[in-house]
């Protein structure tokens, strides 16, 4: 679809949104100049939708009241940035959510002109998306009253098991919702531990709105807080190593949840924690770069180990 058409249909999504908007508004919004927005406006006019406009200090334009849009006006790009999202939402872990998915397919393409709906159907069976799924299903209806709550910064109170399979209550402030690995996680401050936790979904038993509210850090990034949580959990061997490459390599290279990365100088240092040397050593092996292990000793035994292994099975094999 050509470009000034895309405009054209962004200009009706504004006016749609906002109600009413000044023709400065418009036309930053939109990357254009004042002329071109009024051709956009004549554009949509003569797609027979009524443009409003109104002169004076606060005036603007607006789609005339009562007027009845269209109920859907996708691009190409739309409508497959469409289908892969409904795509990606079978392997969330909502399976009471299914039938909505599948329903909402039937009705998009029920209004979509027959271009767009051939473009969703080849999305939706030429396409296959690998992703990790949960190990546990999750209550729709919690996971709808945490995000709700993160977003009106409302508190909550849980009925929470806990990995030892104590049944636990507390009052939890949700600030951010992760769906990592297979399963979905809350993170934000609980009441009882008076502090930064994280919980999975799975092993929420009820949840419940309360009236009090709370107010979220400043620029707080769940994702990246769950992700050190998870790699410095207490293990049987606390590790240091140092990478013998830049920040953005080794962060581009590490498993997630693999350990807790800082630029030293000379180096990235990697702290993490695990139980298994032998695999930490076989993670260390296939990255890119040189390493040097601080600690534990006993890591350093395991990837000379390791080495010993991998050089025997190089060898070339003497004739029988």
């Amino acid at each position: 679809m050509s470009r000034p058409t895309v405009r054209v249909l962004a200009l009706l999504e504004l006016l749609q949104a906002r109600g009413s908007a000044s023709g400065a508004e418009l036309a930053q919004a939109l990357e254009v100049d004042r002329r071109t927005l009024r051709r956009y406006i004549a554009t949509l006019e003569e797609l027979g939708i009524p443009i409003m406009t109104s002169q004076g200090r606060f005036g603007g334009y607006q789609v005339i009241p009562g007027f009845k849009l269209p109920p859907l006006m996708f691009t190409d790009d739309e409508a497959v940035a469409l289908a892969m999202g409904l795509l990606a939402a079978r392997s969330l872990g909502l399976g009471r959510a299914m039938p909505a998915v599948a329903s909402t397919k039937a009705k998009l393409g029920r209004v979509m002109p027959e271009r767009l709906r051939a473009r969703l159907n080849a999305v939706d069976q030429s396409v296959a998306l690998e992703l990790t799924r949960p190990i546990a299903p999750i209550d729709e209806h919690v996971l709808g009253l945490m995000t709700t709550a993160a977003q009106e910064r409302r508190r909550i109170h849980l009925q929470y098991r806990t990995p030892q399979g104590e049944n636990t209550q507390r009052d939890f402030d949700p600030y951010g919702l992760v769906c990592r690995a297979g399963r979905w996680y809350a993170v934000g401050m609980c009441h009882l531990r008076k502090g930064l936790r994280s919980f999975r979904l799975d092993r929420v038993g009820a949840a419940a709105a309360l009236q009090a509210r709370f107010d979220r850090p400043a620029s707080f990034d769940a994702l990246a807080y769950l992700k050190e949580s998870i790699a410095t959990l207490p293990r049987a061997h606390r590790i240091e190593v140092v990478l013998a490459t830049d920040l953005a390599a080794a962060q581009r290279e590490m498993v997630s949840g693999f350990g807790v990365l800082e630029w030293t100088g000379d180096g990235v240092l990697l702290r993490s924690q695990a139980d298994d040397l032998d695999w930490f050593a076989l993670q260390l092996a296939r990255l890119p770069f040189d390493f040097r292990v601080r600690s534990p000793a006993a890591l350093r035994v395991a990837v000379a180990s390791m080495g010993r292994r991998l050089v025997r099975l190089a060898a070339p094999q003497g004739r029988a």
